[in-house]
Formats: structure tokens, C-alpha cells, sequence
């Protein structure tokens, strides 16, 4: 069912520019891993029709562990064990993280534990990390081409997964989404002051208990 999302995934590393990364290569051990975890993650999502987009991966969160929105500390409170073995039945992680966690990835797992129902399926508009040149411990905004060509690997996804409703973390993203044609429903970065308000609005927008 994702095959096709996989492999428009994969086309993404020929559009990769020098202050971003490719975080899905199989051919290197930290791509392995984070696509190990990501094709995961995506096996556990069951009976969603919402999704929660984000802008692009933050260095401290997916960039890690693969997983959108979900730093090597949310990792461990997910079902399964962690293990190093990828033919393990767990998340992978590697043996020395550069980050135990991101504050995004905290605040967005703590209010889809409190989701009523399937939690939505998070995913970036930009599966690559940008970077300020020369810096990869560092975020930056991606530019349109970078949304453009992350664009089409975000609405495959959407499309395998029969989601009819989309969530833009932040104002960055819904902008983004607009780009690839994509109406949605923005709420607060939870950055930056704003993880209060981004837990009230996901709480207001979950399925009715």
C-alpha cells in the first residue's frame, strides 16, 4: 500500500541541496535505521483519517529517530521494545543519539496520547532536514523548491492512507501545504511559547469521546 509513497520518498535525495540532509538512505547505517523506524511507525498506524504536518524535521527530533515528530525520548514510551537489531519487533535507535529530545516532539506525542481514537499520522511537507550551511545541529526554513519537491511524497502519503482531514503545525506548514494544493487546518506551533495553545486546539479538533 505504501510502496508507492516509499519510492517517491526514496526520488527525494536527487533534489537534496548541500545544507540539507537525506534522511532515508539505505546504504548508510543512520538512513537505515530512521527508515527501519519510519516504515514502523507507519505499520502501527491503524484506522486514522487525519494527519498532522508539519514544516520539515527539526536536528534534535526525526532527524534522529526518523519518526515525524517523535525524538529518541518518545520513542521509548511507544509500544514494542527498543533494540539495536533491525529484525527486532521494536524501534531502532542509534548507539549514540546527538539529542535525547526536542521539545516539538514531546509536546505533539503527549497531546496524541490524549487523542480520543486512531491518533492522526504526522509527516513533514519536507521529509529532508534543512540546515544552516555548514551547521547540521541547526534548523532552517526550507525554500519552495524544497517544499515543491517534497510535495508530492506528502500527498502520496495522504492518499495510500485515505486521510480526509490535515492538520498544519504551524502557519509555515499550512502555507507549504497550500503550495502543493492542500487545504488545512492550521494550529500554534508549540514551539516558542505556544505548546499551551497548540494542546488546546488539537483537543478541540479530536474525535468526540
Amino acid at each position: 500500500m505504501l510502496d508507492a509513497f516509499l519510492a517517491l520518498l526514496a526520488g527525494v535525495r536527487a533534489e537534496t541541496p548541500e545544507d540539507a540532509e537525506f534522511l532515508y538512505d539505505p546504504a548508510t547505517a543512520a538512513g537505515a535505521l530512521r527508515l527501519a523506524n519510519l516504515e514502523r511507525y507507519l505499520a502501527l498506524i491503524d484506522g486514522t483519517d487525519t494527519a498532522l504536518v508539519g514544516e520539515a524535521p527539526g536536528w534534535r527530533g526525526a532527524t534522529i529517530t526518523g519518526v515525524p515528530f517523535m525524538s529518541v525520548r518518545e520513542l521509548a514510551m511507544r509500544p514494542g521494545p527498543l533494540t539495536a537489531d533491525p529484525a527486532g519487533d521494536g524501534y531502532r535507535v542509534p548507539d549514540a543519539p546527538g539529542a535525547e529530545w526536542e521539545l516539538s516532539a514531546s509536546v505533539v506525542q503527549k497531546a496524541l496520547r490524549a487523542w480520543s481514537g486512531p491518533p492522526p499520522v504526522c509527516w513533514p511537507v519536507v521529509p529532508n532536514h534543512p540546515f544552516r550551511a555548514g551547521d547540521p545541529l541547526t534548523n532552517r526554513p526550507p525554500r519552495v523548491p524544497e517544499v515543491r519537491a517534497g510535495a508530492p511524497v506528502a500527498l502520496e502519503l495522504l492518499r495510500a492512507l485515505r486521510i480526509r482531514r490535515v492538520i498544519a503545525v504551524g502557519r509555515k506548514a499550512e502555507a507549504a501545504l497550500a503550495l502543493a494544493g492542500v487545504d488545512a487546518v492550521a494550529v500554534r506551533h508549540p514551539a516558542q511559547g505556544g505548546a499551551g495553545i497548540f494542546a488546546r486546539q488539537m483537543a478541540a479538533l479530536a474525535p468526540p469521546r
